[in-house]
């Protein structure tokens, strides 16, 4: 049962954790981000297992995270009201070809990356964008602005 109750402690400060950290920061891994997941997951099992290498206590701590991401999902499907809470919302962050100031801060992104991001979805001008989005997975949705 400490088990358990250890893996819950550990699966709600990661919910915690990847609701600061921020969208866009884990939309870009850069392989350094990629070690560090590692390397936090070697200390999470540590945390979660302590001194218990058995398969039990390991099922036990796969179990509890299983089925608290199950009950967080469920809980953001059932309740609209939660769901920025644990799913987070998407953000604009530029409108009619003006950037947001604002929510760029808030969320850390600068122009240069907002401006990859176009170019990798083949918009030549941020001035041709009537919305660009953050999206909840940390991508950018760019809406083009209508030319007739």
């Amino acid at each position: 049962m400490d088990i358990v109750l250890r893996a819950a402690a550990v699966f709600f400060v990661l919910l915690f954790l990847t609701r600061v950290i921020g969208q866009r920061e884990l939309g870009s891994l850069q392989p350094f981000d990629l070690i560090l997941l590692v390397v936090l997951g070697d200390l999470i099992q540590q945390g979660v297992t302590h001194d218990d290498y058995s398969v039990t206590g390991a099922t036990m701590a796969i179990a509890t995270f299983a089925i608290l991401t199950v009950a967080v999902s469920w809980l953001s499907f059932r309740f609209r009201r939660i769901r920025p809470i644990l799913d987070g919302e998407p953000l604009v962050i530029l409108q009619d070809g003006k950037l947001i100031e604002r929510n760029l801060r808030r969320e850390r992104i600068t122009l240069e990356e907002v401006a990859e991001e176009a170019r990798q979805q083949q918009i030549a001008s941020l001035e041709d964008v009537a919305w660009a989005v953050l999206e909840t997975n940390g991508k950018i949705s760019f809406i083009p602005k209508n030319r007739s």
